[in-house]
């Protein structure tokens, strides 16, 4: 399931991998990889020059196969960066501002991180909501559940096996905006939850992040990214910030 782009510079095609579960973010719309990232990938390598492909890999296959940088040169799936991936991957130059969120039902006791430490709560493994909840609860709480993807994180909150998610604030915004009836309600916590940037991922020492960073800089500059940004978000991104950023 893969989405593809074209004009290339002469060389070879950059596979990307990413996990499409992220509405919207990336997400499968029918046999077809969508969302924020796959348009705004498509604008960054029609900038380079570059033909490209998006295949729906799954989060732990591109984690690893970015890492190896054989069958996919580049990982696009809302991948934060942080000091520890930066061991084992180069990343683009930040594209997008986010931070994690905590989602419970309407109802729940639960006001902020600091509840969460005798709560059941669900997160995607190898992700910052991982790292986040891990450091508050403990490495070796059993009420932790670490699911494959975030969509079991949200079934398991809808079949009451843990009382709250925490996973990035796109997806939890989504999540509630496509799901009135569930009666759910989400809860920011700036002072747990630093904002995060995220990233292109790469293999340590690719040559395609001198090819890339150009590219994205531009995109932002020339309103391109605002244009993307507010097809899926409805608001003008903070382009300055995201241009400061290092």
């Amino acid at each position: 399931m893969t989405a593809c782009g074209a004009k290339d510079s002469g060389g070879t095609k950059v596979k990307f991998a990413t996990d499409a579960a992220y509405a919207p973010m990336e997400f499968m719309d029918k046999d077809k990889v969508s969302g924020f990232d796959i348009d705004f990938v498509g604008e960054v390598m029609k900038e380079a020059g570059l033909a490209y492909s998006v295949t729906n890999t799954g989060w732990d296959t591109m984690l690893t196969s970015v890492q190896q940088g054989k069958e996919y040169q580049a990982g696009i799936s809302s991948v934060s960066i942080t000091d520890e991936r930066k061991q084992t991957y180069d990343y683009s130059a930040p594209y997008f501002e986010s931070t994690n969120m905590i989602l419970v039902k309407e109802g729940s006791p639960i006001k902020s991180a600091a509840d969460l430490k005798d709560k059941k709560v669900a997160v995607q493994i190898s992700t910052t909501a991982d790292t986040l909840m891990t450091k508050i609860m403990g490495s070796d709480n059993k009420s932790l559940k670490r699911m494959d993807n975030n969509t079991l994180a949200l079934l398991e909150l809808e079949n009451n096996g843990v009382d709250a998610v925490v996973a990035d604030i796109a997806i939890i915004r989504e999540y509630v905006k496509n799901n009135p009836n569930k009666k759910l309600v989400s809860i920011a916590d700036p002072k747990n939850f630093d904002s995060e940037y995220y990233g292109i991922l790469l293999p340590k020492g690719s040559d395609l992040k001198a090819k890339i960073d150009p590219a994205i800089k531009k995109v932002i500059e020339n309103g391109t990214y605002a244009t993307v940004y507010k097809k899926w978000f409805g608001q003008e991104p903070d382009t300055k910030k995201l241009l400061d950023q290092k």
